[in-house]
């Protein structure tokens, strides 16, 4: 088998202040193949989002420690490249896409000049025009007319800023897109919208991307691999349709389940997980989401449970071990 583009082996994040130590990402593994797409789904606070940032290494320079772990992508050990490499890199064969569109562009530039802006710096375009007809390019192919490129992004709406953003994420055409929550500020329809495009654009240049959302719908209309992330670690990995179609989950992945609204059950009321999401400075002993979990044994609250491989599908949980 070929060499997964993305792999994060036995990642450990924290977040080290002068109140607390917020123990934010804790032994992640996960592999994201070429052209695939990956779901990172949980609540608030799970540490899909340090993920994200360790990959770009884009964490708080005195706060985000690294304490141990490997991020390979495309061949080459990012934690262990200097900064002007990693520069290199962001922007040109990862990218991101943040969750607010409205603070991620530059309100006293062109959003043609903040397209352009990526190019320069990491294309061998240097010629004006070649330029420009890029961002014409790159505009069109995001849905929005090449003559707006002298608007500023107070002139477009919430999903036109979100396309922006976008377009200036696959400016240099990147082997890897993170998509960090890319619709949480739009409503319904212009949601699916974005994501429609984003879908296209995936298979248009042969992208791969990590998609981190908490909606279970988005994931299994737009991803071939879902990680479920509970208190920094991955409670559940495997292939979109074993995780979707399972007899045996994990009781949190089970809860996110029970969470969504059904189409066709008559219902009177959600069954939403009970209790809050554990402290990341104060992590209980044994399984972390033991606390919560309506499936509790005496064990769960001591042990750390095991993953067991069901053939890619991974659960880490005393249920099944």
């Amino acid at each position: 088998m070929s060499e997964p583009l993305l792999r994060i082996e036995d990642l450990w994040v924290r977040y080290q202040t002068e109140r607390a130590t917020n123990y934010a990402v804790n032994g992640v593994s996960l592999s994201l193949d070429k052209g695939e797409n990956l779901g990172l789904v949980g609540e608030t606070g799970a540490g899909k989002t340090t993920v994200a940032l360790s990959i770009l290494r884009l964490l708080p320079q005195k706060t985000g420690i690294v304490d141990r772990g490997s991020i390979w992508f495309d061949g080459q050990e990012l934690l262990s490249l200097s900064q002007s490499d990693m520069r290199a890199i962001r922007g040109n064969k990862i990218s991101m896409i943040f969750q607010d569109p409205m603070t991620s562009l530059n309100p006293v530039l062109t959003v043609g000049e903040q397209i352009a802006e990526v190019i320069m710096l990491h294309s061998s375009k240097t010629q004006k025009h070649e330029v420009q007809q890029r961002v014409d390019e790159i505009l069109q192919m995001v849905g929005i007319p090449a003559a707006r490129k002298q608007e500023y992004p107070h002139q477009f709406s919430g999903g036109m800023k979100q396309r922006v953003v976008i377009a200036i994420a696959i400016a240099c055409n990147p082997m890897l897109l993170i998509a960090d929550e890319p619709t949480t500020a739009l409503d319904v329809t212009i949601q699916a919208q974005v994501l429609e495009m984003m879908d296209a654009l995936k298979r248009t240049l042969q992208t791969s991307m990590l998609l981190i959302t908490h909606d279970l719908g988005i994931v299994a209309q737009m991803c071939d691999k879902v990680a479920i992330m509970y208190s920094g670690e991955i409670v559940e990995y495997g292939r979109v349709e074993d995780v979707f179609e399972a007899t045996e989950r994990h009781p949190y992945t089970q809860g996110l389940f029970g969470s969504i609204p059904s189409l066709t059950g008559n219902v009177r009321r959600l069954n939403p997980i009970g209790g809050q999401m554990t402290d990341p400075a104060n992590l209980p002993a044994g399984c972390k989401f033991h606390p919560r979990c309506p499936k509790c044994m005496e064990r769960c609250k001591t042990e750390e449970p095991a993953v067991v491989d069901r053939t890619g599908h991974r659960i880490k949980c005393h249920l099944y071990t």
